[in-house]
């Protein structure tokens, strides 16, 4: 649910959508701390369907805590435990640590690498100034071929991200409640199985 560039990442983008996500790289590296609430969107081209479910998440440097349908992730930094309610088990795996993956840890700076930008329009909407700005995958194997994001203008934040794939669907991340800079404790971000008496943990860590 924003954004962080080096110089060069979008060398074939325009200036002035660089410029804005310059300034939202800026405004999302000064948090210590993330507290947000948001909407998730799934409209299926095929089906002609659409599928919103609520959710929050909970960040804190590398640490994350995501609640989304029957789902509570939980990420100390070195682990992540994946519990599903409805089965009553927990997954433990290792952090996906490569560069270019979409984890809750970098939802709002996951536009760092591997996209070019473009700036498509200013306008009012809600009664707030937003800009939009296209973002097209380089790596041309992924599932989908463009993330348009509608940015507050003023508040230099995103309101939401739309994800278009390749087979027509679409994934729309809207944030309805945004907090930043409050203290969260780093137990948090950690799941304690014994804490659940009777669930199922399932280790599926490289050993």
């Amino acid at each position: 649910m924003l954004v962080l560039l080096s110089t060069g990442i979008f060398a074939q983008s325009d200036k002035v959508s660089q410029d804005i996500l310059k300034g939202l790289s800026e405004k999302y590296k000064s948090f210590s701390s993330i507290n947000a609430e948001f909407t998730y969107t799934i409209e299926n081209a095929q089906d002609k369907t659409n599928d919103k479910q609520i959710g929050k998440v909970f960040l804190k440097g590398t640490k994350y805590k995501l609640l989304v349908a029957g789902q509570e992730v939980y990420c100390d930094g070195t682990t992540v435990w994946t519990y599903l309610k409805d089965s009553k088990e927990v997954q433990i795996t290792d952090p996906n640590t490569k560069s270019d993956a979409i984890t809750p840890a970098n939802i709002f700076t996951m536009y760092d690498k591997g996209y070019q930008s473009k700036f498509v329009e200013e306008k009012v909407e809600n009664g707030k100034s937003v800009q939009i700005i296209d973002l097209t995958p380089l790596d041309k194997k992924k599932k989908f071929f463009k993330i348009r994001l509608t940015i507050d203008k003023n508040e230099k934040t995103i309101i939401n991200s739309k994800i278009f794939d390749k087979n027509g669907n679409k994934i729309t991340y809207t944030i309805d409640k945004f907090i930043h800079d409050t203290p969260l404790q780093d137990s948090l971000f950690t799941f304690v199985p014994a804490n659940y008496p009777g669930i199922e943990v399932i280790d599926l860590r490289d050993k």
